[in-house]
């Protein structure tokens, strides 16, 4: 079941502050479905955070009617880093639950220049064991994702 109503949770979100104007944020998007304003903590500067007005707090979460537009929004914003900010391309990342700093679903769209200083993944690699192991993993998840629609 979507988690929607942080007010459920007795909790209250930033982001959903941010969105009903009671926390201040530097607005770049303001549209009926979403608001994208910039981070707090910028890794570079332009960095934005994408969230939907409706608290979700993770893509899972997400309806899949608003999937396409979400997105569309990202997609926006990462052409606007280029051709606005003459950044040279832009990281697009998400995180779900592990790492999330907000619990309200957010895509973090950042402008990047080569040799910035952002060095791909900031986690560590792994490999498998095995051809064998990559094939069971790849089937563990076809079979999961041809059961849902």
């Amino acid at each position: 079941m979507p988690r929607m109503a942080d007010s459920a949770s007795g909790k209250s979100c930033v982001f959903c502050e941010i969105v009903k104007g009671e926390r201040p944020a530097h607005i770049v998007l303001d549209t009926p479905d979403v608001l994208a304003f910039l981070d707090a903590r910028p890794l570079f500067k332009g960095h934005t955070l994408l969230v939907p007005r409706t608290h979700y707090e993770t893509l899972p979460d997400l309806p899949a009617e608003l999937l396409g537009p979400y997105f569309g929004h990202a997609q926006r914003l990462a052409a606007a880093m280029e051709s606005v900010l003459g950044a040279a391309g832009s990281f697009v990342a998400m995180n779900n639950r592990i790492s999330q700093s907000v619990p309200h679903l957010h895509v973090h769209v950042v402008p990047r220049n080569r040799k910035d200083g952002l060095r791909g993944f900031f986690w560590p690699r792994q490999k498998y064991d095995s051809d064998a192991e990559a094939a069971d993993y790849a089937a563990r998840l076809a079979t999961a994702l041809a059961n849902t629609s």
